[in-house]
């Protein structure tokens, strides 16, 4: 690999850049604040290029604020690496005074740019693997939206109906769905287990017999009438909708992934991994970008999902390991996940996990080196 004669460092922000160009003695060629704008990205990019064209550009972010900038520099064939904040945010602390300014950040990307020769480029991937990120960066956001809905709505019914809160898994959607239509204990009394049932039914929920069973058997429980328990029922009402709301909106999105991750050429390659469903894969190739040639190796690729100990030693002391620090935590999330899931019917699974649950480990150590191992295999 060849030196560069340049080095570009970008502080990314959320309407603005700072981009700090050094040569190979660390001397700033150019400083400036830059609008997060194309026209403005391009003036930039063209200005570096005129002082030399072999030049690494370096950034702090790899989505989000920074995708415009990355997708100008690929446009215009510019190699990138990507620097983690934690590491911009400790390496000032080796160099002289406290002060801190957008161009001193990016100062130290293109500096430690400079320095290290370990960075690897940045690849956004292939758009099947953007559009996977981006759907399953929403559904991410969607399932943490309905388990706030939830135990917000838990606390409410909480106050007018203890009973019931305590015999219904909200978690489920039937008994979510009995909540958008029967409240309280009176409500649930006037009607009944048979009309609930069959109320129930024609929403095809399933165990209807047994959940209006329940809720009526909470509603014999409690015959006192709350203050402001007409209020906080309609709260109710309202939260258990809105649960439903996201359940479809969910629906909708995990279909639009497995359709998209369906496209993707290793998709039947990774589906044929024991455990790992559509929604897992698309997660794996949302973390990843879908291309192994970046990683070169499988060791690198635990390194990156965190199934690989880093070594903690000093002086006399030595052989100690511990989880690393930077990794990414939706792989590291996918693949134990997949992993949990193969033990229910894949032989060679049952049988590493067995062996390791033999040689003294715990449940959560030995499904670690169990996803450890299909990383190999995968």
């Amino acid at each position: 690999m060849t030196v560069p004669r340049m080095w570009a460092g970008v502080d990314i922000g959320m309407g603005h850049h700072h981009c700090v160009v050094i040569d190979g003695d660390g001397e700033r060629l150019l400083s400036r604040r830059v609008l997060d704008d194309e026209s403005a990205l391009l003036g930039l990019i063209g200005d570096v290029l005129a002082l030399d064209a072999d030049v690494l550009w370096a950034v702090d972010l790899n989505s989000g604020g920074a995708a415009l900038l990355i997708g100008l520099l690929l446009s215009h064939d510019q190699p990138m690496v990507y620097i983690t904040g934690l590491r911009v945010d400790l390496a000032p602390a080796s160099c002289r005074g406290e002060g801190k300014t957008d161009a001193m950040d990016a100062f130290v990307i293109a500096d430690q740019a400079r320095m290290r020769r370990d960075l690897g480029p940045l690849r956004p991937g292939g758009e099947i693997a953007v559009d996977l990120r981006t759907l399953t960066a929403r559904r991410t956001d969607l399932v943490a939206d309905r388990t706030r809905r939830i135990n917000r709505l838990r606390v409410q019914l909480l106050e007018i109906f203890p009973a019931l809160e305590r015999k219904l898994e909200l978690a489920n959607k039937g008994p979510v769905i009995l909540l958008t239509g029967y409240q309280t204990p009176a409500a649930i009394r006037r009607s009944g287990a048979k009309r609930i049932e069959t109320w129930l039914r024609g929403r095809k929920v399933r165990g209807a017999a047994a959940l209006a069973r329940t809720a009526v058997a909470a509603a014999e429980a409690q015959y006192t009438a709350l203050p402001g328990a007409k209020r906080a029922a309609a709260m109710v009402l309202r939260l258990a909708t809105g649960v439903m709301a996201l359940d479809e909106e969910i629906a909708e999105v995990e279909t639009l992934i497995e359709a998209r991750f369906r496209e993707h050429p290793h998709a039947e390659v990774i589906l044929s991994l024991p455990g790992t469903g559509k929604l897992m894969g698309a997660a794996f190739i949302a973390s990843t970008g879908g291309d192994m040639d970046a990683f070169g190796s499988a060791d690198r690729l635990a390194g990156y999902a965190g199934l690989a100990p880093a070594p903690r030693d000093s002086g006399r002391v030595s052989g100690n390991l511990r989880r690393p620090r930077r990794f990414h935590r939706g792989l590291l999330n996918a693949m134990c996940l997949s992993a949990l899931s193969s033990l229910k019917s894949c032989r060679a699974s049952q049988t590493y996990y067995a062996r390791k649950r033999a040689e003294g480990k715990g449940h959560k150590q030995a499904l670690v080196a169990l996803a450890r191992r299909r990383v190999n295999v995968l």
